[in-house]
């Protein structure tokens, strides 16, 4: 079966920051704790504190985890986009360089997995 090659394909996506009325989606992965099966996608305004988010955006998503209660966001390691990421609590989205459509991972060295089922 022979395939045939789309050279000149062209869209306009339909989730570009214009379209989301000032606010902006960020992704958040926390790795090892797969009871979630992918990142969560959150509707953000960029103005808000990376504080903020996690803990009146992330923890009430992640609310049913067992682990969710002892996370430690001080001691997390951080990638924003797969780099390196030391993220300040107090400053902005904007401010912390996380745009829209961001991946933010972090680990929790203290807990490895549900139950430390990733050890």
């Amino acid at each position: 079966m022979s395939v045939k090659a789309i050279s000149e394909y062209t869209a306009e996506p339909m989730d570009t920051v214009d379209k989301f009325h000032g606010m902006q989606l960020v992704y958040i992965y926390w790795k090892n704790h797969l009871m979630f099966c992918a990142s969560f996608a959150f509707l953000v305004d960029p103005e808000m504190s990376f504080e903020s988010m996690l803990t009146n955006t992330f923890l009430p998503a992640v609310k049913d985890h067992p682990d969710s209660g002892k996370i430690n966001f001080e001691s997390a390691t951080w990638l924003l986009n797969g780099n390196d990421f030391n993220a300040s609590m107090e400053l902005s989205l904007r401010d912390n360089k996380i745009d829209h459509k961001s991946l933010l991972t972090f680990t929790t060295p203290e807990l490895n997995g549900l139950n430390s089922s990733a050890t």
